[in-house]
C-alpha cells in the first residue's frame, strides 16, 4: 500500500475510534490494532497519540476548506455571498464536531491544539472573505475603509457564534430561515455605502 494511502487509513480508523471512544480513552494499540497494521507502522506515521489527534482535526478541516471554496467560487452578489460563506461556516463546523461523536468535547476542551491547526486553514478563509468584500467595494455595494479589519471582525464574529451554533444556544437553535434575515440586515447596514455616508452626515 503507498504511503500516503497507509497514513490516510491510519486516520480514517483513528477518527473512528475517538468518534466512538472518546480521545482519552482511546491508545495508539487500539488505533494499531483496528487499522490491522501494527505499533510500529503506526509509529512510523505518528509519534504520539496528539499528533494523530491534529491529522484528524487537519482532515476535517481541509474539507471544510474545500466546501467553504465550493462557497466561495459561487456567482452572487457581494452581500449574498458573504451570508452564504458564515453560514457555510456554520454549518460546517458543526458537521465536523456532529461526525465525530464522543470527539466533539475534546475538540472544544483541547481548544489550543485545534486552534494550532487551525491557523491554515483560517488564513484560507480569511483571504476568500476579503476578496468578497473587495468585490463588493469595487462594483460600490460596500463602503469599507480598512479591507483586512473588517475582514477580521466578520471571521472573529463568526467563529464566536460557533459553539452557540453547534449546540442550538442561539436565539431558536440558530433556525437558519430565521436568522438568515437578521445576519443579512446587520451586515447590509454595517457594509452598504449608502448607510455609511448617513451615519457621517
Amino acid at each position: 500500500m503507498p504511503l500516503q494511502k497507509t497514513r490516510q487509513l491510519l486516520i480514517d480508523v483513528a477518527r473512528q475510534l475517538f468518534a466512538k471512544q472518546g480521545f482519552d480513552d482511546t491508545t495508539m494499540n487500539d488505533i494499531a490494532e483496528a487499522s490491522g497494521k501494527g505499533r510500529r507502522t503506526l509509529y512510523t506515521y505518528f509519534r504520539s497519540k496528539e499528533d494523530v489527534y491534529s491529522a484528524v482535526i487537519n482532515g476535517e478541516l481541509q474539507h471544510i476548506s474545500s466546501t467553504f471554496l465550493a462557497v466561495a467560487r459561487k456567482q452572487l452578489p457581494p452581500l449574498e455571498k458573504l451570508v452564504e460563506l458564515i453560514f457555510a461556516h456554520l454549518s460546517l463546523m458543526k458537521e465536523a464536531v456532529e461526525r465525530n461523536g464522543n470527539l466533539r468535547a475534546e475538540f472544544f476542551r483541547n481548544i489550543w491544539q485545534v486552534e494550532s491547526v487551525r491557523k491554515k486553514y483560517d488564513k484560507k478563509e480569511r483571504d476568500i472573505l476579503a476578496k468578497t468584500l473587495e468585490e463588493g467595494v469595487n462594483c460600490g455595494a460596500f463602503d469599507v475603509d480598512d479591507l483586512q479589519l473588517y475582514t477580521d471582525i466578520i471571521q472573529g464574529c463568526a467563529r464566536g457564534l460557533e459553539i452557540p451554533y453547534i449546540y442550538g444556544r442561539l436565539g431558536a437553535g440558530m433556525n437558519i430561515e430565521l436568522t438568515r434575515p437578521i445576519v443579512t440586515k446587520i451586515l447590509r447596514k454595517a457594509l452598504s455605502r449608502e448607510h455609511n455616508y448617513q451615519i457621517r452626515l
